[in-house]
């Protein structure tokens, strides 16, 4: 058998083993490249999904210099203490608790009283100008 493939081996000028085991060598290659393609479209995914824009120049250090955990959560947390993206849901909580408050009746907010407004004022124009507001909100004075 040995002699056999030694024969093949002088008439072609070919080794067999080699050439499989080039084959072999080049597609273990395109597999990593592929691979490697792969975790980067994954690791691109989760920043959008944590509501990181790849395509802004600030965030292209962020997510380049990024070694956490590749959870959305986990880098949400750090885009936000790094001011790369505002915490949107603390923004929209307080727009709710004011909304509900407003719509409850209570009002943190004293009235200004216009008297008090018009002795601070510093000028006549200042006057007359809280003069027309109190005419257009029809308060008396």
């Amino acid at each position: 058998m040995d002699s056999e493939l030694e024969l093949d081996e002088q008439e072609s000028g070919r080794n067999p083993l080699r050439e499989r085991m080039k084959q072999l060598e080049a597609e273990n290659a395109a597999l990593k490249a592929k691979a490697d393609e792969a975790a980067a479209a994954s690791r691109e995914l989760a920043f959008v999904k944590a509501g990181v824009d790849p395509s802004l120049p600030v965030a292209k250090y962020f997510v380049k210099a990024y070694d956490g955990e590749l959870s959305a959560d986990a880098i949400r947390a750090a885009a936000i203490e790094a001011a790369i993206i505002h915490d949107t849901k603390a923004a929209e909580k307080d727009a709710w608790d004011r909304t509900a408050k407003v719509a409850s009746g209570n009002n943190s907010e004293p009235p200004v009283d216009l008297m008090t407004r018009i002795g601070k004022a510093n000028s006549q124009a200042e006057i007359e100008m809280l003069l027309a507001e109190a005419r257009q909100a029809q308060q008396p004075y």
